[in-house]
């Protein structure tokens, strides 16, 4: 065998691989995550993660249907968050309601649309988010490197304001009932299960 013929081989192999396992997860309608995200007040002080001062500001516990993944390697974010999730919980989390909503990812945001609204547009925008995922270690990072779209999470951690030397910040969303720039959850990701 040439080595074009490997290289070849090599490069389809490599793209099947990428499509299986970054393919949505099916799942049947009526299957939910029902809880609403739970947040208390935190306790932790501040602390050091790589180069930035990160605050907790709330616990924060989510149960939710994976509605996106995207992942980031150019910007400042990403030298602590490399991934996104839009995430959806209630009936955002219900098949029956998400083949009626398209759903995108660009830039940190999260993007939907509807020809017809499948459940009122308020319960859309309070029970789906963007959230940037800051993994507290390695094996964290390894985890959300591998969720995929469809997949139920469980993501236990802080939402955070994260603070630069030079003065940059990011600081989280506190509410669910926001909507544009400043409406993403920044978590630091202390736990996640791939349910």
């Amino acid at each position: 065998m040439n080595w074009r013929n490997f290289a070849f081989i090599a490069i389809v192999g490599f793209g099947a691989w990428h499509y299986w396992s970054d393919r949505p997860v099916k799942v049947p309608p009526g299957v939910v995550a029902e809880a609403e995200p739970s947040q208390a007040d935190a306790r932790e002080a501040a602390f050091e993660h790589k180069g930035y001062t990160i605050k907790p500001l709330q616990t924060f516990d989510i149960d939710a249907r994976v509605l996106g993944v995207k992942h980031y390697r150019m910007g400042r974010e990403s030298d602590l968050s490399p991934v996104d999730l839009a995430l959806g919980w209630g009936r955002m989390s219900d098949s029956a309601v998400l083949e009626r909503v398209d759903i995108s990812q660009s830039n940190r945001f999260y993007f939907w649309r509807v020809k017809e609204f499948p459940i009122p547009r308020q319960e859309i925008e309070r029970s789906s988010a963007n959230m940037h995922m800051i993994p507290a270690d390695p094996s964290v990072e390894r985890l959300l490197d591998r969720v995929r779209e469809g997949q139920r999470v469980r993501i236990q951690g802080w939402l955070v304001e994260a603070r630069g030397k030079d003065g940059w910040y990011w600081r989280s969303s506190l509410t669910r009932n926001d909507t544009g720039a400043g409406a993403c959850e920044v978590i630091y990701v202390r736990d996640i299960t791939i349910i």
